[in-house]
Protein backbone atom coordinates (compact mmCIF):
# COMPACT_ATOMS: atom_id res chain seq x y z
CA UNK A 1 0.00 0.00 0.00
CA UNK A 2 1.24 2.90 -1.36
CA UNK A 3 0.69 6.43 0.64
CA UNK A 4 1.00 9.91 -1.05
CA UNK A 5 -0.34 13.58 -0.87
CA UNK A 6 -2.42 15.59 -3.54
CA UNK A 7 -0.88 18.81 -3.09
CA UNK A 8 -3.39 21.53 -4.23
CA UNK A 9 -4.24 25.49 -3.80
CA UNK A 10 -4.37 28.66 -5.32
CA UNK A 11 -1.74 30.57 -7.49
CA UNK A 12 0.83 31.80 -5.16
CA UNK A 13 -0.26 29.64 -2.02
CA UNK A 14 3.41 27.81 -1.36
CA UNK A 15 2.45 24.78 -3.39
CA UNK A 16 5.92 24.27 -5.25
CA UNK A 17 7.82 25.23 -1.68
CA UNK A 18 5.45 22.77 0.60
CA UNK A 19 6.41 19.97 -1.57
CA UNK A 20 10.20 21.14 -1.31
CA UNK A 21 10.24 21.34 2.72
CA UNK A 22 8.01 18.31 2.74
CA UNK A 23 10.65 16.29 0.58
CA UNK A 24 13.66 17.16 2.48
CA UNK A 25 12.24 16.67 5.78
CA UNK A 26 10.55 13.02 4.66
CA UNK A 27 14.41 12.36 3.83
CA UNK A 28 15.51 13.61 6.95
CA UNK A 29 13.40 11.11 8.54
CA UNK A 30 14.55 8.20 6.34
CA UNK A 31 11.62 7.63 4.41
CA UNK A 32 12.00 7.48 0.69
CA UNK A 33 9.96 10.52 -1.47
CA UNK A 34 8.99 11.15 -4.69
CA UNK A 35 7.60 14.34 -5.43
CA UNK A 36 5.60 14.45 -9.11
CA UNK A 37 5.29 17.60 -10.88
CA UNK A 38 2.07 17.78 -12.49
CA UNK A 39 1.77 21.56 -13.41
CA UNK A 40 2.81 22.31 -16.72
CA UNK A 41 3.31 25.89 -16.32
CA UNK A 42 6.01 25.31 -13.16
CA UNK A 43 9.26 25.56 -14.94
CA UNK A 44 11.57 26.30 -12.09
CA UNK A 45 11.85 23.57 -9.61
CA UNK A 46 13.32 23.78 -6.76
CA UNK A 47 13.08 20.57 -5.97
CA UNK A 48 14.08 16.93 -7.51
CA UNK A 49 11.51 15.65 -10.12
CA UNK A 50 10.42 12.23 -10.31
CA UNK A 51 8.14 12.24 -12.57
CA UNK A 52 7.32 15.87 -14.83
CA UNK A 53 4.42 16.30 -16.61
CA UNK A 54 6.17 18.60 -18.94
CA UNK A 55 7.86 15.24 -20.48
CA UNK A 56 4.42 14.61 -21.77
CA UNK A 57 3.06 18.14 -22.63
CA UNK A 58 4.08 21.79 -21.94
CA UNK A 59 1.58 24.70 -21.18
CA UNK A 60 3.22 27.10 -23.74
CA UNK A 61 3.26 24.70 -26.52
CA UNK A 62 -0.66 23.94 -26.33
CA UNK A 63 -1.16 27.97 -25.73
CA UNK A 64 0.93 28.41 -29.02
CA UNK A 65 -0.66 25.89 -30.93
CA UNK A 66 -4.03 26.31 -30.10
CA UNK A 67 -3.93 29.88 -29.32
CA UNK A 68 -5.35 29.21 -25.72
CA UNK A 69 -4.80 31.67 -22.90
CA UNK A 70 -2.93 30.00 -19.33
CA UNK A 71 -6.50 28.85 -17.80
CA UNK A 72 -7.83 27.11 -20.96
CA UNK A 73 -4.58 25.88 -21.84
CA UNK A 74 -4.07 24.09 -18.23
CA UNK A 75 -7.61 22.43 -18.47
CA UNK A 76 -6.42 21.21 -21.99
CA UNK A 77 -3.33 19.95 -20.49
CA UNK A 78 -5.31 17.57 -17.69
CA UNK A 79 -7.83 16.52 -20.13
CA UNK A 80 -4.22 15.26 -22.13
CA UNK A 81 -2.77 13.97 -18.77
CA UNK A 82 -6.10 12.12 -18.31
CA UNK A 83 -6.67 10.46 -21.86
CA UNK A 84 -2.98 9.23 -21.37
CA UNK A 85 -3.00 8.21 -17.83
CA UNK A 86 -1.13 4.97 -19.21
CA UNK A 87 1.96 7.44 -19.39
CA UNK A 88 1.55 8.35 -15.54
CA UNK A 89 1.20 5.01 -14.59
CA UNK A 90 4.25 3.24 -16.31
CA UNK A 91 6.71 5.96 -14.32
CA UNK A 92 4.74 5.88 -10.85
CA UNK A 93 5.02 1.81 -10.66
CA UNK A 94 9.11 1.46 -10.35
CA UNK A 95 8.06 3.84 -6.88
CA UNK A 96 5.09 2.10 -5.86
CA UNK A 97 7.39 -0.01 -3.79
CA UNK A 98 9.48 2.27 -1.34
CA UNK A 99 8.72 5.55 -2.16
CA UNK A 100 6.01 8.33 -0.35
CA UNK A 101 4.24 10.15 -3.26
CA UNK A 102 4.04 14.30 -3.36
CA UNK A 103 1.99 15.51 -6.20
CA UNK A 104 2.38 19.13 -7.28
CA UNK A 105 -0.97 19.93 -8.97
CA UNK A 106 -1.52 23.15 -11.16
CA UNK A 107 -2.91 26.40 -8.80
CA UNK A 108 -6.00 27.04 -11.44
CA UNK A 109 -8.49 26.26 -8.82
CA UNK A 110 -11.31 25.29 -11.37
CA UNK A 111 -9.64 21.96 -12.02
CA UNK A 112 -10.25 21.09 -8.12
CA UNK A 113 -14.00 22.33 -7.98
CA UNK A 114 -15.92 22.48 -11.54
CA UNK A 115 -13.86 20.39 -13.94
CA UNK A 116 -13.65 16.75 -13.25
CA UNK A 117 -10.12 16.18 -15.61
CA UNK A 118 -7.59 16.66 -12.23
CA UNK A 119 -10.14 14.46 -10.10
CA UNK A 120 -10.35 11.86 -13.15
CA UNK A 121 -6.47 11.68 -12.87
CA UNK A 122 -6.35 11.06 -9.07
CA UNK A 123 -9.24 8.77 -9.58
CA UNK A 124 -8.07 6.73 -11.59
CA UNK A 125 -4.17 6.50 -9.91
CA UNK A 126 -5.93 5.28 -6.68
CA UNK A 127 -7.86 2.54 -8.79
CA UNK A 128 -5.27 1.42 -10.61
CA UNK A 129 -2.36 1.67 -8.22
CA UNK A 130 -3.93 0.69 -5.02
CA UNK A 131 -2.79 4.39 -3.45
CA UNK A 132 -4.00 6.36 -0.18
CA UNK A 133 -3.83 9.80 -1.22
CA UNK A 134 -5.01 12.70 1.00
CA UNK A 135 -5.44 16.40 -0.66
CA UNK A 136 -3.43 18.93 1.40
CA UNK A 137 -5.20 22.02 0.51
CA UNK A 138 -2.87 25.11 1.03
CA UNK A 139 -4.64 28.75 1.72
CA UNK A 140 -2.40 31.69 1.91
CA UNK A 141 -2.41 33.26 5.73
CA UNK A 142 -2.81 36.85 4.40
CA UNK A 143 -6.42 35.46 3.68
CA UNK A 144 -6.80 35.64 7.34
CA UNK A 145 -6.41 39.56 7.64
CA UNK A 146 -9.49 40.13 5.91
CA UNK A 147 -12.77 39.10 6.74
CA UNK A 148 -14.35 38.73 3.27
CA UNK A 149 -11.18 36.68 1.49
CA UNK A 150 -11.24 34.38 4.61
CA UNK A 151 -14.87 32.97 4.25
CA UNK A 152 -14.00 32.89 0.40
CA UNK A 153 -11.40 30.95 0.83
CA UNK A 154 -13.46 28.40 3.06
CA UNK A 155 -16.30 28.08 0.45
CA UNK A 156 -13.28 27.05 -1.90
CA UNK A 157 -12.06 24.62 0.33
CA UNK A 158 -15.07 23.30 0.81
CA UNK A 159 -16.43 23.29 -2.57
CA UNK A 160 -12.56 22.11 -2.93
CA UNK A 161 -13.19 18.71 -0.51
CA UNK A 162 -16.45 17.44 -1.76
CA UNK A 163 -15.69 17.62 -5.76
CA UNK A 164 -12.34 15.55 -4.82
CA UNK A 165 -13.77 13.10 -2.50
CA UNK A 166 -10.34 12.79 -1.01
CA UNK A 167 -9.46 12.79 2.92
CA UNK A 168 -8.79 16.41 3.04
CA UNK A 169 -6.33 18.61 5.38
CA UNK A 170 -6.41 22.61 5.29
CA UNK A 171 -3.16 24.03 5.48
CA UNK A 172 -1.77 28.04 6.25
CA UNK A 173 1.12 28.69 4.45
CA UNK A 174 3.44 31.82 4.85
CA UNK A 175 2.63 31.99 8.69
CA UNK A 176 5.84 33.47 9.74
CA UNK A 177 4.89 36.48 7.30
CA UNK A 178 1.15 37.03 8.71
CA UNK A 179 2.40 39.80 11.10
CA UNK A 180 3.04 41.80 8.17
CA UNK A 181 -0.20 41.84 7.43
CA UNK A 182 -1.33 43.76 10.17
CA UNK A 183 -3.36 42.91 13.54
CA UNK A 184 -5.55 39.72 12.88
CA UNK A 185 -9.62 40.25 14.50
CA UNK A 186 -9.06 37.42 16.56
CA UNK A 187 -6.61 34.83 17.98
CA UNK A 188 -5.08 32.35 15.39
CA UNK A 189 -6.76 29.90 16.44
CA UNK A 190 -10.33 31.20 15.54
CA UNK A 191 -8.96 30.92 11.96
CA UNK A 192 -7.70 27.46 12.00
CA UNK A 193 -10.51 25.93 13.85
CA UNK A 194 -12.91 28.09 11.61
CA UNK A 195 -14.89 29.13 14.65
CA UNK A 196 -18.43 30.66 15.08
CA UNK A 197 -18.45 32.93 11.46
CA UNK A 198 -20.76 35.46 12.95
CA UNK A 199 -17.75 36.62 15.06
CA UNK A 200 -17.13 38.09 11.66
CA UNK A 201 -20.01 39.99 10.40
CA UNK A 202 -19.78 43.62 12.13
CA UNK A 203 -16.14 43.25 10.50
CA UNK A 204 -17.86 42.82 6.97
CA UNK A 205 -20.25 45.20 8.25
CA UNK A 206 -17.38 48.00 7.79
CA UNK A 207 -16.05 46.64 4.65
CA UNK A 208 -17.26 49.36 1.72
CA UNK A 209 -16.75 46.28 -0.75
CA UNK A 210 -19.97 45.14 1.03
CA UNK A 211 -21.67 47.85 1.27
CA UNK A 212 -24.47 47.14 -1.52
CA UNK A 213 -25.10 43.80 -0.31
CA UNK A 214 -26.07 45.78 3.23
CA UNK A 215 -28.48 47.62 1.04
CA UNK A 216 -30.30 45.42 -0.48
CA UNK A 217 -29.90 42.80 2.88
CA UNK A 218 -32.22 46.07 4.14
CA UNK A 219 -34.42 46.24 1.33
CA UNK A 220 -35.35 42.80 1.58
CA UNK A 221 -33.43 41.82 -2.13
CA UNK A 222 -31.29 38.74 -0.49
Amino acid sequence: MVFGQVVIGPPGSGKTTYCNGMSQFLKLIGRKVAVINLDPANDSLPYECAINIEDLIKLSDVMTEHSLGPNGGLVYCMDYLEKNIDWLQSKLEPLLKDHYLLFDFPGQVELFFLHSNAKNVVMKLIKKLNLRLTAVHLVDAHLCSDPAKYISALILSLSTMLHLELPHINVLSKIDLIESYGKLSFNLDFYTDVQDLSYLQHHLDQDPRSAKFRIRRVLGIL
